[in-house]
């Protein structure tokens, strides 16, 4: 996981398991850009191990290392998934 990121997902992961209300700041409250819900997104699959098939994605997160070639098969945990809900709401509100 990148330096830059482990802060910000930290802060959303505790925030998920909150289930606070959405307010300036979090990502129900459209306070992070489109670049940023991209990583913070895919920075989740590919913790888990996903193999990306895009050049901007493996560009930027690289391929070392993966296991899955389709997304449904990546182990992501319940509290992922309720930040990666929380993003991909963030992302259509916003016209990601």
């Amino acid at each position: 996981m990148t330096k830059y990121l482990m802060p910000v997902l930290a802060a959303l992961v505790t925030a998920a398991a909150c289930a606070a209300p959405a307010s300036a700041g979090d990502i129900q409250g459209d306070a992070y850009e489109c670049k940023d819900l991209w990583v913070m997104r895919n920075e989740i699959y590919r913790n888990g191990g996903y193999c990306f098939k895009s050049t901007k994605a493996i560009a930027y997160f690289g391929n070392a290392g993966c296991s899955y070639d389709r997304l449904a098969l990546v182990p992501v945990s319940q509290q992922d998934r309720s930040v990666l809900a929380d993003i991909k709401k963030s992302e259509r509100r916003q016209g990601c």
